[in-house]
């Protein structure tokens, strides 16, 4: 580097690693002397050092810059290697960190990786990925069509890194330019589903009640294993022609990743593999296969290539492993650790999800780490409005709001109301609203080891229901919220602005009690098609604050003038008596999902979170 006063250069002696600077320096500019395997010292070296001259006199404006231009110096592809291969034994300050800071971008193209310094490496990655694709049968060679076009393709490359930051291997992912495709030509379809969060949860919650076994599964080139229906051309990948038929094209046999309807193939794919073995898919939840192998019953939830098996019995795991490798090109990741960015720990029959690692990673980045926590995600005191002026960056507090909503929706239920509020304001934030994200910020410092908790009791599905009334200036609509428990900890919850204006507290909360509903519905059928569950299933049982929306729910005719409520209360009313769910009245201080709806105390956020399964991994100090 450059001294910073004087016009002199800052250099480090590798031998005892220590700064030194000089005025005057020659440099070769066209070759380092790194590759020659030898460190040239003041003796032999053709470089001459001079030492700097200090100036006479206390002004310092005697001090001059040189005005020759400082442009940075490439010294060829070979510097970082044969630097880092020279004096990793001799300088501990290039460790794994350093190392990925030196290493160059991943390449962008397939000349660009044959032509970098990880050619080889690139290329074995890309031979890899070929093999699998050949060995697949993904693909003939012919002559394209009269009246056909190709679709052309490219390489991904991508260095897949440790947890340290080290490189733990180099990935090439041949993907098929699936942008140019015509709808009703070259596809139909695109559909996939995929499970959903809270069936995961609820899965866990059933683990922990019936003591499962949980094993993870990955299928390795997913998308490769879907067959197509349509007639597509490809061109051949860059730079991977086959000698002697550059001119033919690929007729694909099997999806390809970049495909849309690859994932719809994929899941048709599996679907019918699985089904065919003796699994049953779940009515509400397409995704979860059961299966009775003896007295174990085994479960099977996918989510694209991600699986995880749950099982009583570890012979019936080991058995579902063996046929799915059978099939598939697998990878057994054993019990489970890491599920869609979720840490599953498990004492004993208890399971813990907890997201505190990328807590803390949103923290750093966000620069809220060396923060005062606080005790209450949102001021209730704090009345936000719409900033009709300037925004002020509105880039990162979207960015933030994404990022928390992803925490909230997957294992921070507490944060559910705080995260609905600001995300109103997303598009034009103010002061106030990042004073508030602030806030936000700094109770997650606080509460970064919070995670949810099955233990297994109780083994009842519950469900909580609030609203709060337009509580504040600007917006006339009400808020609901909702929270269901199962093993211990909450499995579904959700706060959400309220699309019909309520005009008073009754109307808001029945309003609350239909979503409700809907929802003790959905997971109902779903814990029904469990052949572990009890049977018949039992109703699920409610708990409102608000005697006068339970008193209408129950009432057999509605004789108000107001048509939403009326088609609502004829939903709710239908559930009630098909025993899909019961109501009960509970004060709104026990009322779990009174945290989703509005601002609350310190002690009452503790005492929510607590009933929803929120605990610290470890103790945490007293803030």
């Amino acid at each position: 580097g450059y001294a910073e006063n004087s016009a002199a250069y800052r250099f480090m002696r590798m031998s005892d690693r220590s700064m030194c600077e000089y005025r005057y320096a020659e440099f070769f500019e066209a070759t380092f002397l790194c590759l020659t395997r030898s460190i040239p010292d003041q003796a032999n070296s053709p470089t001459r050092y001079l030492p700097t001259s200090c100036p006479t006199g206390n002004d310092s404006s005697t001090l001059r810059r040189s005005k020759r231009t400082r442009g940075e110096t490439s010294f060829g592809p070979g510097f970082i290697t044969s630097f880092l291969s020279e004096h990793s034994n001799h300088c501990e300050l290039i460790d794994s960190t350093i190392f990925v800071y030196f290493i160059e971008d991943d390449p962008k193209t397939f000349e660009a990786a044959m032509r970098s310094v990880d050619a080889h490496l690139w290329k074995e990655a890309s031979d890899s990925e070929l093999d699998s694709i050949r060995s697949n049968h993904t693909w003939d060679l012919v002559d394209l069509p009269k009246g056909c076009r190709s679709i052309g393709c490219k390489w991904i490359f991508k260095r897949k890194l440790r947890t340290n930051g080290s490189i733990d291997r180099y990935k090439a992912r041949l993907v098929i330019k699936g942008f140019t495709q015509k709808k009703r030509i070259d596809f139909f379809d695109t559909y996939s589903p995929v499970t959903k969060i809270t069936t995961i949860r609820t899965m866990f919650a059933l683990a922990s009640i019936f003591n499962m076994h949980v094993h993870q599964m990955d299928v390795k080139t997913a998308f490769l294993n879907g067959d197509l229906d349509e007639e597509i051309y490809m061109d051949q990948p860059p730079g991977c022609a086959e000698p002697g038929f550059e001119n033919k094209v690929c007729r694909l046999r099997k999806s390809l990743y970049g495909l849309k309807q690859a994932p719809k193939q994929w899941f048709e794919k599996f679907h019918n593999t699985i089904t065919g073995f003796g699994f049953k898919a779940n009515s509400s939840d397409t995704c979860i296969y059961s299966k009775m192998f003896n007295n174990a019953c085994v479960f099977l939830c996918l989510y694209v290539d991600d699986m995880l098996i749950f099982s009583t019995h570890m012979s019936a795991i080991e058995e579902t492993k063996l046929f799915l490798s059978s099939k598939f090109e697998m990878k057994d990741m054993g019990p489970v650790d890491v599920i869609l960015g979720v840490k599953v720990i498990q004492q004993g029959r208890k399971f813990i999800l907890s997201q505190s690692h990328y807590s803390e990673k949103l923290l750093k980045k966000f620069n809220s780490w060396n923060v005062t926590p606080v005790r209450t995600p949102y001021d209730p005191s704090v009345h936000l409005e719409k900033n009709n002026g300037i925004g002020i960056e509105q880039e990162d507090y979207a960015k933030i709001i994404g990022s928390l909503m992803f925490l909230m929706n997957y294992t921070r239920p507490d944060i559910g109301y705080a995260v609905n509020r600001l995300s109103r304001y997303t598009h034009n934030p103010g002061t106030e609203h990042w004073t508030a994200l602030r806030r936000l910020l700094r109770y997650l410092r606080g509460t970064t080891e919070w995670s949810l908790h099955y233990e297994g009791f109780p083994g009842v599905l519950e469900g909580y229901t609030d609203a709060n009334w337009v509580s504040d200036n600007e917006y006339v609509n009400s808020t609901s919220g909702f929270v269901f428990t199962l093993g211990g900890a909450a499995i579904s919850w959700k706060s959400s602005k309220q699309t019909c204006i309520a005009r008073s507290t009754m109307e808001s909360e029945f309003m609350a009690l239909d979503l409700t509903g809907q929802e003790a519905e959905w997971l109902r059928c779903l814990l029904s098609d469990f052949p572990i569950w009890e049977k018949p299933t039992p109703a699920v049982s409610l708990l409102c604050d608000s005697q006068a929306a339970i008193c209408i729910a129950q009432n057999k005719t509605y004789n108000g003038k107001k048509r939403h409520i009326r088609i609502r209360h004829e939903t709710v009313r239908s559930l009630l008596e098909t025993g899909v769910f019961s109501l009960q009245f509970v004060r709104s201080e026990f009322n779990l999902a009174d945290p989703l709806t509005k601002g609350l105390c310190r002690r009452m956020i503790a005492e929510s979170s607590k009933g929803m399964g929120l605990k610290p991994i470890k103790e945490l100090e007293n803030l």
